[in-house]
């Protein structure tokens, strides 16, 4: 019995340090930043403004991300699929590092509600995890349409010269596509349309809360 506790304790002392790397400390991709052939073009100030705010919530999308993912491989019952989640989470890593990278060359900063981001991901997460590994994995499977489906708006509403930050978004956008059918091939059922409607709504707070704070 005591072994157990220690071992729980010993993973939440874990999460707590990764919780305290992702919102303190820089993050580091493994991958290059994608910017192709683009070089950077002059904006406008008003352009610029606009690339910060979008470019700011996709940053704390990225740090949800890494909560989600880390409160799912918190309770997830399958080796295979919290190795997935891990693995998930690790590439993840490579967006929180472009977008805080891209806010840095535009001059802006990341949101003040991050920790809150995080915390609330988190719970979510290990909650989604709590109720079985297939409804863990459909949530994912969600979670990364809905991405899809932000980041598709974000390519709309970015400026026109602003290709650094758009070369990013498509990188993304790629990816979250990947991890989204990777969750479903592992065996992620449909959620029912109450719950998907809820996290759209959450989805819609945390988009609106970080684009002004």
């Amino acid at each position: 019995m005591e072994t157990r506790s220690f071992r729980l304790v010993d993973r939440l002392i874990g999460e707590i340090d990764k919780a305290i790397k992702v919102l303190a400390a820089p993050a580091y991709a493994a991958r290059e930043f994608p910017s192709g052939a683009h070089g950077e073009l002059v904006l406008e100030t008003a352009e610029q403004r606009e690339s910060i705010r979008l470019m700011r919530v996709n940053h704390a999308g990225e740090v949800s991300a890494q909560g989600l993912y880390q409160g799912q491989a918190l309770t997830a019952r399958d080796r295979v699929v919290s190795d997935a989640m891990r693995q998930s989470a690790a590439e993840e890593t490579d967006h929180l590092a472009w977008c805080e990278q891209r806010l840095t060359e535009l001059g802006g900063r990341t949101s003040l509600l991050n920790p809150l981001w995080y915390a609330g991901s988190f719970a979510i997460g290990a909650l989604a995890g709590a109720f079985g590994d297939r409804a863990s994995l459909g949530f994912i499977s969600e979670t990364e349409r809905q991405v899809e489906s932000h980041l598709s708006d974000h390519l709309e509403r970015l400026p026109a010269a602003d290709l650094r930050s758009r070369a990013v978004l498509k990188q993304m956008k790629a990816d979250e596509q990947e991890h989204g059918e990777k969750a479903a091939a592992l065996g992620g059922t449909n959620l029912p349309a109450p719950l998907t409607w809820a996290m759209g709504l959450t989805s819609r707070l945390m988009t609106g809360g970080s684009y002004w704070i």
